[in-house]
This record gives structure tokens, C-alpha cells and sequence, in this order.
């Protein structure tokens, strides 16, 4: 494509190669050859980056939007809006244009999220969410979400990340190993265990040096998987990843879940944000 002679063509003809590219491809094709903005620029282009239900999420946006162009539309929309509500956000990736959500914890079913003395709802300026929910005290954690297929990019790898913070309060969260699961329809897809604590935690590095056999006894409790721990992403928050799945041409649901109900244990002290949909690279 970056061939000498590009310069050469018609402006539409220009414009109809690069739409057979990707989002990335266009800004590095500009880096090389910057008279051939025009063409880039163009709708033509960016249309084909915007997936085929982007008019009704636009028509959800919490706050209209303002665009005058489609390339403009896209980089909005890759910087990431909120949905229904405000419940959602929605968000395109530069590079790929493929698409991802986040389901805010009020899109959550939470095991006993509507019992006070369980659960509490509030603000925090570090969410992007109007509320967030935080555990007060319970035994039993159970926090499943769910999203069509339909609505994401088809034939790609996905992943589910659950968002929390875990407060200075916390108690008993990593006493056991949780359990997670992604089920596709009535299909198992993905299970794992993980452990709700700060990977920068030093209390938790002594609990684990002194109480190291008792560690094992309660991981006996819960399903072998593979055990993923807690990541510190760039905007402060700790991500879990529930698991993964496929999308196909088909539409089906998936269900992405964590649960930890075979410690009995009191627990508390877990922020959770949502649950975010992503492609997997």
C-alpha cells in the first residue's frame, strides 16, 4: 500500500485502500505520506472502523455527543463513553476498532448487594460510575455479570476483568481462594481461583509467611484452576480476570462470575467498580 505512486491516485481511490486497513495503519500511512490527509480523513475511511451498531449506542450516550466527522465520532468513541444511564461504558480500541464494555456494579447481580448491613452503595471520585458497591460483612461472596455476544466484536478473544479495590479495613477476603467461571449458554468455558488481595500489600506477605499451613488447608476447599492474582492498572484500580471466551458469528450470553461460599469466614472490605469486557491480546 505505502507504494510511491499512492500520491498518484484519486482521492476516493486513496480513501477506499486505507478503509481496507485498519485505524493504526491510517495514522502510520500519514506519517509517511502526510499530502494524502484529504482521502484519510475522509468518511469513507472511518466509517468502515465504526461498528454497524454505532448509531444506537451514540443514541445512549448519557451526554450527547459532539462530532463533525466520523474519524472525530471514532476517537470519541476510543477514548470511551458512558451508556445507559450511565450505567455502562462503551469504548473502541485505536488500534483495532474492536469493541469493549465495562458493566458497572449496578449492572451486577451481588448476593445480598439490597441488605444494608451487607452492602453499601456510594460515590468515589476515583470511579467513573456513579456508584460503587463496597462489601461490608458477609460469608458469602457472589458477584456474576452477564453480556451478549451480539453486542461485541464477532470472531474474537475476549477476556472478563473485574474491577475492585480492597479498602485499609479489609478482613477475610484472602483467606480462601475465590472461584471463577465464564459460561457460554449452558457451556462451562473458562475456570479459575484467585485470591482478593493487593498484590502490594505487605500485611498480607507476613499473614501468608506465618500462617502458610492454614493457607493450604483452605485451598483444599476450593476447585483446582489456574490461580490469577490481582493487577495494578494504570488508573489505580485492581483487576481479576474472570476468564476468557470467543465470540462467534452467532449471538449467545455469557455469564462471568466469582464466588467464594466454602470458607464461612466473615469478610469485608472489597470496592467493586464492574466488571469490563475486553478484547484478549
Amino acid at each position: 500500500m505505502a507504494c510511491s505512486n499512492i500520491k498518484t491516485l484519486p482521492e476516493d481511490c486513496v480513501s477506499t485502500i486505507l478503509s481496507l486497513t485498519s485505524p493504526q495503519d491510517v495514522c502510520r500511512m500519514l506519517l509517511v505520506y502526510p499530502e494524502v490527509r484529504p482521502a484519510a480523513d475522509s468518511d469513507i475511511v472511518w466509517e468502515r472502523f465504526l461498528p454497524c451498531d454505532c448509531w444506537d449506542i451514540v443514541s445512549r450516550t448519557h451526554t450527547p455527543l459532539k462530532f463533525s466527522s466520523k474519524k472525530e465520532l471514532f476517537f470519541i468513541l476510543s477514548d470511551s463513553i458512558l451508556i445507559d444511564s450511565g450505567n455502562k461504558a462503551f469504548a473502541l480500541d485505536k488500534s483495532s476498532s474492536l469493541k469493549s464494555y465495562i458493566l458497572s456494579a449496578r449492572e451486577l447481580s451481588i448476593l445480598y448487594s439490597d441488605e444494608g448491613n451487607n452492602w453499601s452503595w456510594k460515590s468515589i471520585p476515583e470511579s467513573r460510575f456513579e456508584e460503587v458497591a463496597e462489601l461490608k460483612t458477609s460469608g458469602r461472596l457472589q458477584i456474576q455479570g452477564t453480556i451478549r455476544t451480539q453486542i461485541l466484536s464477532p470472531n474474537t478473544a475476549y477476556a472478563a476483568y473485574l474491577l475492585i479495590k480492597i479498602s485499609d479495613r479489609a478482613f477475610g477476603l484472602d483467606s480462601i481462594p475465590c472461584e471463577t467461571s465464564i459460561v457460554g449458554g449452558d457451556r462451562v468455558l473458562d475456570t479459575n481461583t484467585t485470591y482478593l488481595r493487593d498484590p502490594d500489600s505487605k500485611r498480607l506477605q507476613l499473614e501468608n509467611l506465618f500462617y502458610c499451613n492454614r493457607v493450604q488447608m483452605m485451598k483444599g476447599r476450593v476447585n483446582e484452576g489456574d490461580e490469577k492474582l490481582p493487577r495494578k492498572r494504570k488508573d489505580g484500580w485492581l483487576e481479576i480476570e474472570l476468564g476468557e471466551f470467543f465470540t462467534s458469528e452467532s449471538d449467545e450470553e455469557v455469564t462471568m462470575s466469582l464466588m467464594e461460599v466454602k470458607g464461612h469466614q466473615l469478610k469485608g472490605g472489597l470496592i467493586i467498580q464492574g466488571i469490563e469486557v475486553r478484547p484478549k491480546y
